[in-house]
């Protein structure tokens, strides 16, 4: 089964996620009963893996973690399009 990495990450939004997650004052339990109340199945050790870089982030989560965090998809990239992943 091949990889699926950009420049060795699973995911461009980690450290975004983290820091809006902590400062919308929501614990990783918090988040992931949020997400299951929109028809997400994440628990709070995926949520773990994605702020740690382990666990790849699908389109319908990143617009699930937008709208829960009161952020814009561009927010969450902010890393990605500055650059910090080349």
């Amino acid at each position: 089964m091949k990889k699926i990495e950009y420049n060795a990450h699973k995911n461009v939004i980690h450290q975004q996620i983290k820091r809006a997650r902590i400062a919308a004052g929501l614990s990783q339990s918090q988040m992931a009963a949020r997400m299951q109340t929109m028809g997400i199945n994440i628990d709070q050790q995926m949520i773990s893996k994605i702020e740690h870089d382990d666990r790849i982030v699908t389109d319908y989560e990143l617009a699930c973690f937008c709208k829960i965090l009161g952020a814009e998809e561009k927010d969450l990239l902010k890393d990605f399009y500055d650059n910090r992943y080349e």
